[in-house]
């Protein structure tokens, strides 16, 4: 009996990444289901394309600013609270779709989904780290594949409910109250359970009287090596987020690739990101630095690859040079977050968290109006000789930080 509960407790110990997880999942899962609804949704309520792309660009900015705020609610307050009450309300928005709507109810679902999602990533981090302190590498790896596959699963769902018409009452709108129902469900079990498996003396909670001047989250960046690594992750994320909207675009009007090798060349970038539990949990064992040169590198010759040989390779080539930007890239993710919660005070990894975060998507979201500018002017080619370049600079940064480190 007694080896039955403690393999019982074993196994409970894992509840933690797995709800958190499942959080993040139904978060990309929700905010990707729409693109693929742009052209159904303009039917229905008889809008262009523009509007519908405002109304998205909006849900990611209200996303982007939540980072610091909420991270700054679960310094002075309780992230398993923050979190919480963000996936409710996201999951409020979920459902608002459910039901036939006029078009301001869409919009402001959408704004309320991107407001509700946007403490679990940078909350979760904190999460996570502070219940597997000696394996935060492997907990954030589990965490951002997971988030992956449901950015991955929520065009597949998308068609499947909107394409099934033996499914009584299906449409587009069930993607929203399945994901609406199963959000709740989450946020519910995610309240009960999480805060047991805190470390043993942490309520996870402050007292007002003792809560963090704003001023110590801009001392931290007086930091030389935590501005250095800042730095690097934005280099890294303006250049990653512009290599996603354009390389199709690029293999097929550069490399001159038919649409359907290009966009399967471009799945194959999302088919290696499982190799961010592989990078998690050797950070774990040797070190976050390291694996940051490396992972970091490797996306940079994966992309200078696809640059360089864009007028002599094949497919088969150019297929192995974008392997190598994802590993690289996809494997920089879980290995970053568990660098930065181990350089960031406790008292301060909410907020800081979601300050970097902050400067890193808004350098991501401006990456791709600057490529699409460069575009029509320059060329697709230096404007991904620009992001080759970028990365590059992240690389040598990444080498000095880690070499500094060793000395």
């Amino acid at each position: 009996m007694e080896e039955r509960r403690s393999l019982a407790g074993r196994i409970g110990h894992f509840d933690a990444i797995v709800l958190t997880s499942a959080l993040w999942f139904l978060t990309k899962f929700v905010r990707f289901a729409f693109p693929p609804l742009f052209e159904r949704l303009a039917s229905v309520y008889d809008v262009s394309a523009a509007v519908l792309g405002t109304a998205f660009s909006g849900l990611l900015l209200v996303y982007a600013a939540m980072q610091f705020p909420s991270g700054l609610l679960a310094d002075r307050f309780s992230s398993v609270t923050v979190i919480g009450a963000g996936a409710s309300l996201a999951a409020a928005g979920a459902l608002a779709l459910a039901v036939d709507s006029p078009l301001v109810i869409l919009v402001g679902a959408m704004l309320t989904i991107g407001a509700g999602t946007g403490p679990v990533k940078t909350v979760g981090i904190r999460v996570l780290s502070r219940t597997y302190p000696e394996r935060t590498g492997r907990a954030l790896g589990v965490f951002d594949t997971i988030g992956t596959f449901g950015g991955a699963a929520a065009p597949a769902t998308v068609v499947l409910f909107a394409n099934l018409p033996g499914l009584v009452g299906a449409s587009w709108r069930t993607t929203f109250l399945v994901a609406g129902v199963v959000g709740v469900v989450v946020t519910v079990a995610f309240v009960d359970r999480v805060p047991q498996r805190l470390p043993d003396g942490e309520t996870d909670e402050t007292d007002g009287e003792t809560a963090v001047p704003i001023r110590e989250y801009g001392a931290l960046f007086r930091e030389w090596r935590f501005s250095v690594f800042v730095l690097v992750t934005t280099l890294f994320s303006f250049a990653y987020n512009a290599t996603l909207a354009f390389l199709p675009l690029y293999f097929t009007r550069v490399v001159g690739l038919g649409s359907t090798t290009a966009s399967l060349l471009f799945s194959v970038l999302f088919a290696v990101s499982i190799v961010q539990l592989l990078t998690g949990e050797i950070s774990d064992r040797t070190g976050t630095l390291p694996l940051v040169a490396l992972t970091v590198g490797l996306a940079t010759v994966g992309l200078g690859s696809i640059l360089l040989l864009s007028d002599v390779a094949g497919p088969l080539v150019l297929g192995g040079a974008v392997v190598c930007l994802g590993i690289g890239a996809h494997g920089y993710r879980p290995v970053r977050g568990a660098y930065l919660m181990s350089v960031i005070p406790t008292s301060v990894a909410g907020g800081s968290l979601g300050a970097v975060r902050t400067i890193q998507m808004v350098a991501g979201a401006a990456s791709p109006a600057l490529v699409g500018v460069l575009s029509e002017t320059a060329g697709l080619r230096p404007a991904f000789g620009i992001l080759t370049a970028a990365l590059l600079v992240a690389t040598g940064l990444s080498l000095f930080l880690w070499l500094f480190d060793s000395s």
